[in-house]
């Protein structure tokens, strides 16, 4: 009889890891997710509820992708594992032995203890119930006459621009200085301050949440504000502050933990024969200058691909390569490739350009010493990722990459150019020797 592959989660690790466990052997796999019967694409929810798509839109196969491809799927809650008799129970009583176990159970937004959290109307904006409470409390601006959004992230931007494309009045409160400067730096994030404003959106920098307040019937009617006490009338509360692993059933199952679920390089627990992959697992070291959390799609996706490999006899270690990552603040998309931290390091410098319309620039950090070029941040304008990451792994110079910049523009054919404005710039303040 084949192993038993028991995979908790259905999100975007979980589903890859299967689907590569089911290209290279004939295991038996069981799905197993308490949120949705069928893999859905997370971030396109944002795009369900601005209308762009429906829900099945964000389904990648069809239904019965999972029959054909002999993929078990268990709709259910994981309560506890028994490790030794290698046997997951569920809150309903349920039961499900396994062979090998993969935990890949993702993330739940954080809350830090705020009265009234939990309120109807109070929401965070990962899983597809947070989509189902936004459309029922949020329907249109005069069910919702006004949010409040707590968190400066991406998930907070990403729920602003939603309640905006309503037109349904936003309140973003940031306890940072500048919107998400602990990431960005000084002038990126200034200008995406700008950029919020210009849609109208209420923007409360340095701000914190104190308190959220209740009508008769247990649903939200204000928040208070913690520096000045202000009251602010709201029907809907977006809970945006971060996530964090989504591991709070795995105690007394003797799977190490820290903030997530600890793995080597190989994604392997401290159990034999139980893995973790995804937004919950937590490296115990961390590779080379990234998180030991990285709550990052195309992550998942690779540690998905890394573990079945491993669970079918070709063990081999987890290698994001390069960081990469992209979003969208509104109208301006985002592209990091390499680091560029919010303050240089050490040795790092960085060169800034911004183009005059304000919603277009760069950020290059390289090493003032080697002038080896380290990575680049872009808003507004597109790039190649396979340019930049040759380029990294070449190691080259900071005025090798200037020179070529275009040759690793992805802007479509009618759009306007851009490098060399910011070569003239970077001559002009590097004073590099070469021409323009």
């Amino acid at each position: 009889m084949e192993e038993h592959i028991a995979i908790i989660g259905n999100g975007i690790s979980g589903v890859t890891a299967a689907r590569h466990i089911r290209k290279i052997s004939n295991k038996k796999i069981t799905i197993i997710s308490a949120e949705t019967d069928y893999f859905f694409s997370r971030t396109a929810l944002m795009y369900v509820y601005m209308g762009h798509m429906k829900f099945e839109h964000t389904q990648p196969y069809e239904n019965w992708f999972w029959k054909k491809n002999n993929i078990d799927l268990k709709k259910g809650f994981v309560k506890s594992i028994d490790s030794d008799a290698k046997t997951l129970h569920f809150d309903d009583g349920d039961t499900l032995k396994y062979d090998k176990l993969i935990i890949a159970t993702g993330s739940k937004p954080n809350k830090f203890g705020w009265p009234g959290q939990d309120l109807k109307g109070v929401m965070g904006m990962y899983h597809k119930q947070d989509l189902e409470n936004l459309e029922h409390y949020a329907p249109n601006n005069q069910t919702c006459k006004r949010a409040v959004i707590v968190g400066g992230g991406l998930i907070g931007i990403e729920l602003a621009e939603m309640l905006n494309s309503r037109n349904i009045p936003v309140t973003f409160l940031v306890r940072e200085s500048s919107f998400w400067n602990g990431v960005l730096p000084e002038g990126e994030s200034e200008m995406i301050n700008r950029h919020i404003k210009n849609h109208h959106i209420d923007l409360r920098l340095s701000t914190n949440l104190r308190e959220i307040k209740s009508d008769e019937n247990g649903k939200v009617k204000s928040v208070i504000i913690k520096e000045t006490g202000e009251e602010i009338l709201c029907d809907v509360v977006g809970l945006t502050p971060g996530v964090s692993p989504n591991i709070d059933f795995l105690k007394n199952s003797g799977i190490e933990t820290g903030k997530g679920v600890k793995v080597n390089r190989f994604l392997e627990t401290n159990i034999e024969n139980i893995y973790a992959i995804g937004d919950c697992a937590e490296q115990h070291e961390p590779i080379g200058q990234r998180r030991p959390i990285e709550a990052v799609w195309y992550t998942g996706r690779m540690m998905g691909e890394t573990v079945a490999q491993t669970i079918c006899g070709n063990r081999i270690q987890y290698n994001p390569g390069h960081w990469f990552n992209s979003a969208k603040f509104l109208d301006i998309e985002y592209q990091t490739y390499g680091w560029v931290f919010n303050k240089p390091r050490g040795n790092e410098a960085h060169f800034h350009w911004k183009y005059e319309d304000d919603t277009k620039c760069i950020t290059v950090c390289y090493n003032q010493n080697s002038n080896e070029f380290l990575g680049i941040n872009t808003f507004g304008i597109r790039m190649r990722h396979e340019v930049i990451d040759k380029w990294l792994n070449e190691k080259r110079d900071l005025d090798y990459v200037m020179q070529h910049l275009t040759e690793a523009n992805f802007d479509p054919e009618f759009y306007k150019n851009y490098e060399k404005d910011i070569f003239i710039a970077y001559h002009k303040e590097i004073k590099t020797p070469e021409t323009v």
